[in-house]
C-alpha cells in the first residue's frame, strides 16, 4: 500500500455471507459451519475462564484439561495401562487432535514418563494461533494440518478431546414434499434456515421415513472420515484413541448445532466466525465405522469413566497435598463428573486394535 492511501475496510464473515447468498442463493448449514469455525478458530485463542465477576479473560469457552489436571493425567494413565499391557512397544507415537494450549498432552506425558512411556507428540492443529501456543508448551511437538501425514510405523495413542464437535456437521429436515437438505437463507440482514430445493430421500434410511415434519436429521461426514482413516491405522499400526466429547451414543434427531460467545450460548446463525459452533457428536456412527474396521470399540459417561479410572482417589491425594485448595479441586471434580454438570452430557468412546487388550474404566458390554 503506498503512503497516504487508505486501508481498506475490513469486512467481517457475517458481511461476505450475506453477499455470497444474495448472489447465489441460501447456502449450506456445512458451509455457514466449516467456513465460521476456520476463521474463529484461525483468528485468536478461544480459550479462557470466566472470572469472579462473571466476565472472561478473552476467551469463549473452557474445556475438561483446564478444569483440573486430573483429567489429563487420567487420560495418559489409560493410554500408559493399555500400552503396557499390550507389550509397551518402544516405537509408539502419541497424537492428540485439536489439542487446544497443549495442556492435556502436558498432563498426559507427565503421567506417563514415570511408567517408561515417553511417545514423540504429534498434534493435528490446524490453527496458527493455537499452535504457537502450543509449541511454546511442547517444544517437542511435531504438528500437521490433518491426519494424512501421521506415523505410518508403530503402535498410535490417539486421543480427541473436544475436537469433534466442531467439525461441519450436515442438516436434512423433514417437509411437506419429503426431506430437503437445510440451509441458511436471509430474511433481510438476518440468517435463517430454510429447506433446500432438491429432494434428498433416497439418501435417508427407511428408518426416518415416520418421522413428523420439521424434524432435524444431522450427520457429520468429516468425523466419519478422520474415524475411517484412524481405524485403518490402528488395524494396521496397533493402538488405542479415546475420544472424549458431548455427544450422543444411542441415534436421535432434532437440531445440536448451538454457538458459545463469552461462556454464553447465543443464536448458532447470529455471529459467524465471531463465536464457537459445536454440534453434539454422533458416537453411535462412529462406534459402527470403528466396528467395521474391525476394532474394539468401549463406550462410557465421563462421568463413569473417570469414577471408575479413580478421579475420587486422586482428589483426595491432591486436597492432603495442598488442603488450602481442597475446596477448589472438590469444585473441579464435581465439574467433571456429575451429571447435571459435564459427567452425563460428555461421553467417552474407546477404540483400539483386535490385537491390543481392552481399556481400563468402562463397563462390561
Amino acid at each position: 500500500m503506498s503512503e497516504g492511501q487508505e486501508a481498506e475496510p475490513k469486512r467481517d464473515l457475517g458481511e461476505r455471507f450475506r453477499r455470497l447468498i444474495r448472489a447465489h442463493g441460501p447456502m449450506s448449514v456445512s458451509r455457514f459451519m466449516g467456513e465460521s469455525n476456520a476463521h474463529y478458530y484461525a483468528s485468536r485463542d478461544p480459550l479462557g475462564a470466566p472470572n469472579d465477576s462473571g466476565e472472561t479473560g478473552g476467551g469463549d469457552f473452557i474445556t475438561a484439561p483446564d478444569i483440573s489436571q486430573m483429567f489429563g493425567e487420567f487420560v495418559g494413565l489409560w493410554l500408559t495401562d493399555i500400552w503396557m499391557r499390550a507389550g509397551a512397544a518402544p516405537d509408539a507415537a502419541y497424537v492428540e487432535l485439536g489439542p487446544g494450549r497443549g495442556t492435556l498432552a502436558l498432563d498426559a506425558l507427565r503421567s506417563m514418563a514415570p511408567h517408561g512411556l515417553a511417545p514423540a507428540p504429534h498434534l493435528v492443529e490446524g490453527s496458527p494461533v493455537l499452535r504457537d501456543l502450543q509449541r511454546a508448551a511442547l517444544p517437542a511437538a511435531q504438528f500437521h494440518d490433518d491426519t494424512q501425514n501421521l506415523p505410518k510405523n508403530g503402535p498410535l495413542l490417539i486421543v480427541a478431546n473436544e475436537f469433534l464437535d466442531a467439525l461441519p456437521i450436515r442438516q436434512l429436515v423433514k417437509t411437506a414434499s419429503g426431506w430437503r437438505e437445510r440451509l441458511v437463507a436471509l430474511d433481510g440482514e438476518h440468517f435463517l434456515y430454510a429447506a433446500g430445493p432438491n429432494p434428498m430421500d433416497a439418501g435417508v434410511p427407511e428408518i426416518h421415513n415416520a418421522h413428523q415434519t420439521g424434524t432435524v436429521l444431522e450427520t457429520c461426514p468429516a468425523a466419519a472420515a478422520i474415524m475411517q482413516d484412524l481405524a485403518a491405522r490402528l488395524a494396521r499400526q496397533g493402538g488405542a484413541a479415546l475420544f472424549i466429547d458431548y455427544g450422543y451414543l444411542t441415534p436421535q434427531t432434532g437440531s445440536t448445532l448451538q454457538a458459545v460467545q463469552s461462556h454464553q450460548k447465543i443464536d448458532a446463525l447470529a455471529a459467524p466466525g465471531e463465536a464457537d459452533l459445536t454440534a453434539h457428536v454422533d458416537f453411535a456412527t462412529l462406534a459402527e465405522i470403528a466396528s467395521g474396521a474391525g476394532l474394539r470399540v468401549q463406550s462410557a459417561t465421563q462421568g463413569e469413566w473417570l469414577e471408575a479410572m479413580g478421579i475420587g482417589m486422586r482428589a483426595q491425594a491432591l486436597a492432603a497435598s495442598a488442603p488450602d485448595r481442597a475446596e477448589e479441586i472438590e469444585t473441579a471434580r464435581q465439574r467433571l463428573v456429575a451429571p447435571e454438570q459435564m459427567g452425563e452430557l460428555f461421553k467417552v468412546l474407546a477404540v483400539t486394535s483386535q490385537d491390543w487388550p481392552e481399556g481400563a474404566g468402562f463397563p462390561p458390554e
